[in-house]
């Protein structure tokens, strides 16, 4: 087996989270690197485009999120083997990144600015993509989003939605994804109830 070593800031979200579990999942050892966000200015000087996550394979660092969690999902068994299928795991892994990547900008505003951008987001694109996850979700069985099992795909919802119904992002209702897709709250419960899930936050307890 590999020697892997994933890097990301030490938060039990963002881009790395859906990797952390799938490979908590699948039982795959690796080095779980967390750093707190003054040592990022450090961090992302010995990374590709100054930005993370990483994982090292072998000493062979590697970037991109959903790269990494093809990649490990694959190790996990979390990826599908039929082609189509795998493509409908990738189309939601790629919406839901791109749903974040237009939140990314709104962390570097505040006050007015910040309230504004995400109002923007909460009134346009957000319900949009919530909407289209539901549907997704309703057309391959209600239960899960593809190969009809567990896959990096619902890692990747389940994160994203997680954090949406936080409380953590400001000027995000926490109640936007029940009013606008509630079966994507369905959804993350039980994904959370999954034993390896449960299993792998209880190690958090205490900083969650």
């Amino acid at each position: 087996m590999s020697q892997l070593k994933l890097t990301y800031f030490d938060i039990h979200g963002g881009r790395a989270e859906p990797a952390r579990l799938a490979l908590a999942i699948g039982g795959i050892a690796f080095e779980d690197h967390r750093f707190a966000f003054p040592e990022f200015a450090e961090v992302r000087k010995t990374t590709p485009f100054n930005q993370v996550p990483t994982l090292h394979v072998d000493g062979v660092q590697v970037t991109q999120c959903d790269a990494i969690l093809r990649y490990v999902g694959k190790l996990a068994g979390l990826y599908p083997t039929d082609p189509f299928q795998a493509l409908l795991c990738d189309e939601v892994t790629y919406v839901v990144e791109e749903a974040g990547v237009k939140l990314g900008p709104s962390f570097r505003l505040t006050g007015d600015a910040q309230k504004e951008a995400r109002l923007a987001l909460v009134n346009g694109s957000m319900p949009v993509y919530l909407a289209w996850l539901q549907n997704q979700l309703i057309a391959h069985g209600g239960e899960f989003f593809a190969d009809n099992r567990l896959t990096v795909a619902d890692l990747k919802v389940f994160v994203d939605v997680r954090s949406l119904s936080s409380g953590r992002l400001d000027h995000v209702p926490t109640d936007l994804v029940e009013r606008v897709a509630p079966l994507l709250n369905a959804h993350m419960q039980r994904v959370a109830n999954t034993p390896a899930v449960l299993q792998y936050y209880a190690k958090f307890s205490a900083n969650i």
